[in-house]
């Protein structure tokens, strides 16, 4: 039988990942994520255009499968990430979630969402908002994220845009 995903289940789980960040369970968070997870933020090639190719253009965040995540992940917390320490307070907002698509084990979920951020060391607050694109695919018994793009719309960045603040 094949699995099938509805709007309240994808809503749950991206629920479920913004407050995973939120609240800094990062393993959790990356439990997730499929081994061959691809985890985009592609940079505007002008105005209106964002870039389409990581491989050929310029990314504000690029990782090609899930080790890169967990790499970062253990930068954040070694204290090797001055960028992370000490670490912004974000709160995600999602909406307009919408399924586009569920057929054969995978689903495409689109969705809005804005990250109010608390700069702790410069005492600054920043709002980033924008639209995610997920791929979902039936695991193990579980749906996980096996595409991530963000769409980031603000794109001109007071401060550091990590994995944790978009």
């Amino acid at each position: 039988m094949t699995a099938t995903l509805s709007r309240a289940d994808a809503e749950d789980l991206l629920y479920r990942e913004a407050a995973l960040l939120d609240e800094g369970e990062w393993d959790a968070w990356l439990a997730l994520y499929t081994e061959d997870a691809i985890f985009w933020m592609p940079a505007w090639r002008d105005e209106e255009t964002p870039a389409s190719d990581p491989d050929r253009e310029l990314s504000l965040i690029y990782y090609d499968g899930r080790r890169g995540l967990e790499d970062r992940v253990f930068r954040a917390r070694s204290g090797q990430s001055v960028a992370s320490r000490p670490r912004p307070r974000c709160v995600h907002c999602i909406g307009n979630v919408r399924l586009i698509e569920c057929a054969d084990g995978t689903a495409e979920i689109a969705s809005t969402f804005i990250v109010c951020q608390q700069d702790v060391r410069a005492d600054r607050t920043h709002h980033f908002f924008g639209r995610y694109r997920h791929v979902l695919r039936h695991e193990q018994g579980a749906w996980r994220i096996a595409r991530k793009h963000i769409l980031l719309l603000n794109d001109t960045i007071p401060t550091v845009v990590d994995f944790y603040s978009i």
